[in-house]
């Protein structure tokens, strides 16, 4: 009798937390299906998926890849040769380590690993998170096998065969975070009877959104609103400073927040940045949410995806460039009006896709077949 071997796939990608989260939480639905799976992580060197993802428990090695700087620079001079070299360290990883399948999920290392994969026939897969898809995964969908996506519409990227409509895989704390408002006013020392507000500029923070919060305290704490502000870690310390006449009001400022799921169950409003993680874990906790897209990404997907709310009434946007004077009278008419509050919370939970991870493992194994 033929011993049937366990699985064995290689996950590449990172770079920020809106590709690590997803890929580790494709990992953790893999392993729960398929306890004996052995799993690698390939990311690139000096990123934060170096770290992220043994925390998480699993292995990873890193290419030395890195993007292309926007301006001239020493570092566009020598990108050639990483590519080059990346491509050979990730063809003799995959050579190594022989995977059934390979999954990439979007970031620096994602596009050696996968054409690596696919020039030696190996089963692959795409999950690409935002709604207008980069150069890169646009040239691997003509090579890979599936094309896991979040979005309608996507056969203007790839080929419509290929596609499967999965959601993004998110946080698995997050998922019911909305039965959490007890307990999460409790440890952020919040009052019940005040509307919180919930500014998450992802995990580097946003200057713009930092410095229009800023200029708001004062306001906010006159129409006595509450606030949880997360800042990245570069403004944390003007924060605290500007902050530091505020305590016992209900304004509090973190450089990170760990417990984002009582962070969004707090939340009676939520300003983000239109990251897809970001996007789909509002989808989840059904919040009302502000969205003000980051002009410093590829192909300017941020403003893709946050349309994309927009259109279905299911979010508000505000531009990045005009985020001084609008986000926050456009917050405080939100908090002012229960009924638009209540329309844009029905319409975004009805984009939420909360078996996105069990969705993307089910096309997995079934290459894996």
């Amino acid at each position: 009798m033929q011993i049937k071997k366990p699985y064995r796939v290689i996950i590449s990608g990172g770079g920020t937390g809106g590709h690590i989260y997803p890929a580790v939480a494709i990992a953790n639905q893999l392993k729960a299906q398929q306890p004996e799976a052995e799993i690698l992580f390939v990311g690139a060197k000096g990123r934060m998926e170096m770290t992220r993802v043994p925390e998480a428990g699993y292995k990873i090695i890193g290419l030395p890849i890195a993007g292309l700087q926007r301006r001239l620079t020493l570092k566009n001079l020598i990108f050639p040769f990483k590519v080059i070299s990346s491509v050979r360290t990730a063809r003799k990883i995959v050579r190594d380590f022989q995977p059934d399948a390979v999954v990439g999920v979007g970031g620096y290392a994602s596009a050696p690993v996968l054409f690596a994969a696919t020039s030696l026939g190996i089963p692959s897969l795409i999950q690409e998170q935002n709604s207008y898809a980069g150069i890169t995964n646009k040239l691997l969908g003509k090579r890979v096998d599936k094309i896991c996506v979040a979005y309608e519409n996507m056969s203007v990227f790839f080929p419509s065969e290929k596609i499967v409509l999965t959601g993004n895989p998110v946080r698995q704390d997050i998922v019911g975070s909305q039965n959490k408002r007890e307990e999460a006013l409790t440890f952020f020392n919040l009052k019940s009877d005040k509307l919180t507000i919930l500014v998450i500029g992802g995990s580097l923070g946003a200057r713009t959104m930092n410095e229009s919060t800023a200029t708001h305290l004062a306001q906010i704490k006159d129409k006595g609103y509450q606030l949880l502000w997360q800042t990245g870690k570069t403004y944390y310390p003007k924060a605290t400073e500007q902050t530091a006449t505020l305590i016992g009001t209900g304004i509090k400022s973190f450089d990170f927040i760990q417990r984002m799921d009582l962070a969004y169950a707090a939340a009676d409003v939520v300003i983000s940045r239109a990251g897809a993680l970001s996007i789909s874990e509002l989808c989840l906790v059904r919040k009302p949410a502000i969205l003000v897209p980051s002009p410093n990404v590829a192909e300017d997907h941020q403003t893709q995806n946050a349309l994309a709310l927009v259109s279905q009434q299911a979010a508000l946007l505000v531009k990045d460039s005009e985020a001084a004077t609008k986000l926050y009278p456009v917050a405080f008419d939100l908090l002012a009006d229960k009924s638009k509050q209540a329309q844009l919370s029905a319409n975004i939970q009805k984009l939420g896709k909360p078996d996105a991870a069990q969705n993307i493992v089910d096309q997995l194994i079934s290459l894996l077949k």
